[in-house]
């Protein structure tokens, strides 16, 4: 399986049978499956989309948004459920070049991507128990 390290962007090829033993990166030695969303932005969110083989949730949010601050915790509490899935936050206002080429129109917007390409999208606030729910119908 290869999963890109969320803190130096390094590809990192993992025996599937070691997925469950919190594997570290071979370069920094941080944890490569983090239990809480990561930030990602304009210049690392292809290198980390494309080159990780779990699927990618992905919330576009902004900090101006009260559903999105209300879903924050919810998103987080998906991630600590769901370590089959990777969670990351992309924020409309600083990656603005990601959220224009995904034609992001309203937030927040969540985004499944599996092998590179985007597979599902759901407009709007969920809890975690509905976000859940929704990535086992989609994924």
């Amino acid at each position: 399986m290869l999963i890109v390290c969320p803190n130096c962007m390094a590809k990192n090829r993992v025996p599937d049978e070691r997925l469950q033993d919190n594997p570290t990166c071979g370069k920094c030695q941080q944890a490569l499956l983090p239990t809480h969303p990561i930030e990602l932005n304009d210049q690392n969110f292809f290198h980390y989309v494309q080159n990780t083989e779990l699927p990618i949730v992905v919330d576009f949010w902004a900090e101006w948004c009260g559903p999105c601050k209300a879903m924050a915790p919810h998103f987080s509490q998906a991630a600590q459920n769901a370590p089959q899935y990777r969670f990351v936050n992309v924020n409309t206002e600083v990656a603005q070049k990601i959220s224009s080429q995904f034609n992001i129109r309203s937030i927040p917007t969540l985004a499944v991507f599996k092998n590179g390409k985007e597979v599902a999208r759901q407009a709007g606030a969920m809890q975690a128990s509905q976000l859940l729910a929704w990535l086992g119908t989609v994924v």
